[in-house]
C-alpha cells in the first residue's frame, strides 16, 4: 500500500514515516508542507493520505476539500492536534474518512490505515478495470 503522510513536526513525521514502514510494510512519501500535498496526491497514486490539519501554507482540511472536489479517490486520514467535536465533524465533512487525535497509538494508525485501504483499493481496482487495466 503507498501512502503519502503530511505532518510538518520533523520528529512526529520521521518516526511515523518509519514506523509504516516498519510495522505496516507501507510504502510511505512525507511531505512537510501544505502547499506539497495536493500536487504529490494529484500527482501519484496513493491509497491513504495521512493528512495533519495545521500544515504551513494551506491547511490539512482545505487540502481534503480541494481534493475531493477534483475528484481524488484515495483514502483521507486526518491527524491532528484539533480534538473538539466540532473540528472532527468539520474533517469528515471536508472528506476525509477517519479522522484520528494526537498522541495516537501506532498500533491504532496502522489499523485505521488498514481499514481505510480495504475500502480504496477494491475503488481503485474498479477503476482500473473501467479502462482495461490491472494491478
Amino acid at each position: 500500500m503507498n501512502i503519502l503522510l503530511a505532518e510538518d513536526d520533523v520528529r512526529l513525521g520521521e518516526l511515523t514515516a518509519h514506523l509504516l514502514k516498519r510495522k505496516g510494510g507501507y510504502q510511505v512519501e512525507w511531505v512537510t508542507q501544505g502547499d506539497d500535498v495536493y500536487e504529490y496526491a494529484m500527482a501519484s497514486h496513493y491509497d491513504v493520505l495521512i493528512l495533519d490539519w495545521m500544515l504551513p501554507g494551506e491547511e490539512g482540511v482545505q487540502i481534503c476539500n480541494r481534493l475531493r472536489k477534483d475528484g481524488y479517490t484515495g483514502a483521507i486520514i486526518m491527524l491532528t492536534a484539533k480534538d473538539a467535536v466540532q473540528d472532527r465533524v468539520i474533517g469528515l465533512d471536508a472528506g476525509a474518512d477517519d479522522y484520528l487525535v494526537k498522541p495516537f497509538e501506532v498500533d491504532e494508525l496502522l489499523a485505521r490505515v488498514r481499514a481505510v485501504g480495504a475500502v480504496t483499493l477494491p475503488r481503485f481496482r474498479s477503476k482500473l478495470s473501467k479502462y482495461k487495466l490491472s494491478l
